[in-house]
């Protein structure tokens, strides 16, 4: 990442009280820690007995019961806390000039890899208290390293843990050499990552309506994580005396009022799948719901009044940090005590379900009404809370983009908003549409699903210029201004990764490979039954479709400059390969995820081989489509390239009275002169 020394600590107010302020926040992290784990301890001591019984397995003693959820309490906040520091680094306070991250930014990476080095502790604690909670055995039994290693790969929860382990060390390893503030972005979307395994396991994992229970607790993690760990960021920087803490102030605002409405919506959601209403008083699971949501009213109230009072009187009196801190300093602990119920509520059973589910229900978190008509494919809608939401979002901050720069009296193609809208509505109508819920049950289905979001959808995104709009609509930062998000679009556009990843090579065999190490690799047949697999696969549907089309046909600025006669061939090169996957598919005797289509029990999907046929000519036929769109992209840009030169050529011809062609005549007549002198 980098050998530079690292920077120097500016001299601020703080020089005069050296270690002061450290204690005072080094003193409110322990505080948290504990008030957390204290009221971990007290929720399951009330509802213990409760889930042992239910689960039906022995008592694994004291250290077990109360130590589980205290260590995971603990293991929750040092991961918001990660999260939060390296979004403090990477978009909270600008970096130096010479892209050396500043003192405040120095200081949140370093902290964040010590707050990773503590959530890795934690994890790796949690694997042996995860095998005795779920063996029944006492934590002293199970620590034998043969018998631990031995029994975690039966146990999903504590593979997770031990998975959760590696990535948080791997991190905090990582943190101790980023020194250049183009790291920070990565450093924070890997801490992300890191905590994904752990959304995909546990309550909202199983049973039924799991697919928006799972979804709903993915966004619910990261909104917590960006709040409360972004939050302390803030306030450990405002009690050094940090420069930029208005600007980290400014910009932390909107992200804790998204935060609020992303875990108040998927709060209900996750709730809403989980208990019933009318269990929402009478239960133990369902009480601490409702002091998780009026935990939750009482940081929006007191994030209004920050906002309201602490944000002007900061701007007012930069140095005056009283109020922030003050309001902050509060905020955190009710987010602490908030951490240690979430974790006392996961170790809580929830009520149980007042049917049995069918085993589609089982696989698919929801029932199927009968074989994929058109009308059911087209109207019968399950609202995919990932992707669905993204598609919804991309199209409201693209037509924001455009009311913005039409505000300012600057025109935009219609054209390209028509092309994005169009792709925001077939991702929208791929994901959550009758498409998106026949997907996970039928091959063919999922094969048309998996063409739309690699071919149709990256075409319509990359016509529709979002890079492009967003640097004509965003305010530049200026010489002395502090990097902005016009700023950050433009260093990830041009650095070596996006070089190294719109080489056309590189990008052609991206999107060419992942067919074939997918489904003839054995990756699909072997997740094909995981919700985290369908994420993932959709994803990389999106993002490699998108890098292809990005370098072949996008108006966005690209690392690279990429020739008309290239990017043909990377068209025409990558057909036969596609064409080639269709026919493979179709003609392969063995059914992909045969054994998961099976399980499912649809007595009018007997036909698997033949449903698989059907896949494989879609995917051989899908790439007709794409080929007349690009094409027709292609002859578009190179016609109005050629008349944008045309234009110049004019323009030029008359500053200067046509001198290139004078000079061109003149040169003419002067090799005709010396013919006729040879001769």
């Amino acid at each position: 990442m980098s050998s530079v020394q690292a920077p120097a600590v500016e001299p601020t107010a703080e020089a005069g009280r050296p270690g002061g302020s450290a204690a005072v926040t080094s003193a409110l992290t322990v505080v948290a820690g504990t008030l957390a784990a204290l009221v971990a301890i007290l929720v399951v001591s009330a509802s213990a007995a409760q889930a042992l019984g239910l689960l039906g397995i022995p008592d694994p003693g004291p250290l077990t019961t109360y130590g589980l959820p205290a260590v995971r309490a603990l293991a929750d906040l040092f991961a918001a806390l990660t999260v939060g520091a390296l979004l403090f680094a990477a978009f909270l306070v600008p970096p130096q000039r010479s892209g050396l991250l500043d003192t405040g930014g120095y200081r949140a990476v370093r902290r964040a890899s010590g707050l990773a080095f503590a959530w890795a502790v934690c994890a790796a604690l949690l694997v042996p208290l995860t095998v005795s909670d779920s063996t029944g055995r006492p934590v002293t039994e199970v620590l034998a390293p043969q018998e631990l290693w031995g029994v975690i790969d039966q146990i999903e929860l504590a593979g997770t843990w031990r998975v959760t382990a590696v990535g948080a060390l791997l991190l905090a390893l990582a943190c101790r050499l980023a020194l250049r503030w183009g790291w920070t972005p990565v450093l924070f979307a890997g801490s992300v990552a890191v905590m994904m395994p752990l959304a995909l396991t546990g309550h909202s994992s199983s049973g039924g309506a799991h697919d928006v229970a799972t979804n709903s607790l993915i966004l619910h993690l990261i909104a917590a994580a960006v709040w409360v760990g972004g939050l302390v960021a803030l306030l450990v920087h405002a009690l050094r005396d940090g420069t930029h803490t208005g600007l980290a102030a400014r910009r932390f605002s909107p992200l804790a009022a998204v935060s609020f409405v992303v875990l108040a919506v998927s709060g209900v959601v996750n709730s809403w799948v989980r208990v019933p209403m009318d269990e929402l008083f009478t239960s133990t699971y369902g009480r601490l719901v409702l002091a998780k949501a009026a935990a939750l009213i009482v940081l929006g109230v007191i994030g209004y009044f920050q906002r309201r009072s602490a944000l002007p009187a900061l701007a007012a009196e930069p140095g005056n940090r009283l109020a922030l801190a003050r309001f902050a300093g509060v905020e955190t602990l009710i987010f602490a005590a908030t951490m240690g119920l979430a974790a006392g509520l996961g170790r809580t059973p929830p009520p149980p379900p007042t049917s049995v589910p069918t085993p589609i229900e089982v696989e698919l978190g929801y029932g199927l009404a009968g074989p994929p008509t058109v009308s059911r494919l087209l109207f019968d809608w399950r609202f995919d809370l990932i992707f669905g939401t993204l598609a919804i979002v991309l199209a409201v901050l693209y037509l924001l983009g455009v009311r913005r720069l039409r505000a300012r009296g600057d025109s935009w193609p219609m054209g390209r908003t028509l092309a994005w809208m169009l792709g925001c509505a077939v991702l929208l109508f791929t994901t959550s549409s009758g498409v998106g819920r026949y997907s996970p049950a039928m091959f063919s289905v999922h094969m048309g699903a998996h063409m739309a979001l690699s071919m149709l959808v990256p075409i319509l995104f990359a016509l529709g210029g979002a890079v492009t709009l967003a640097l004509r609509a965003l305010p530049p930062a200026g010489r002395d201004g502090a990097p902005g998000p016009r700023e950050w679009i433009l260093a990830a556009v041009h650095n070596p990764v996006s070089r190294f990843l719109t080489h056309p090579i590189v990008a052609s065999v991206v999107f060419v490979a992942g067919f074939y190490a997918l489904y003839l690799g054995g990756i699909f047949d072997t997740f094909v039954d995981s919700h985290a697999a369908h994420l993932l696969m959709n994803l990389h549907f999106l993002a490699s479709g998108y890098l292809f089309y990005w370098v072949v046909i996008g108006i966005d600025p690209k690392p690279r400059r990429v020739e008309p006669l290239t990017k043909l061939a990377m068209v025409f090169g990558s057909l036969p390969f596609h064409a080639f996957f269709g026919v493979v598919l179709m003609g392969m005797s063995t059914v992909l995820g045969g054994w998961f289509y099976r399980s499912l029990g649809l007595d009018w999907h007997s036909d698997l081989l033949g449903d698989q046929r059907t896949g494989g000519s879609l995917a051989w036929a899908s790439g007709e489509v794409p080929l007349v769109v690009v094409m027709l992209a292609l002859l578009i840009q190179w016609s109005r390239s050629d008349a944008r030169l045309a234009r110049r050529t004019d323009r030029a011809a008359e500053r200067d009275d046509d001198a290139e062609l004078a000079a061109h005549n003149a040169m003419f007549a002067q090799l005709a002169k010396r013919d006729r002198a040879m001769k």
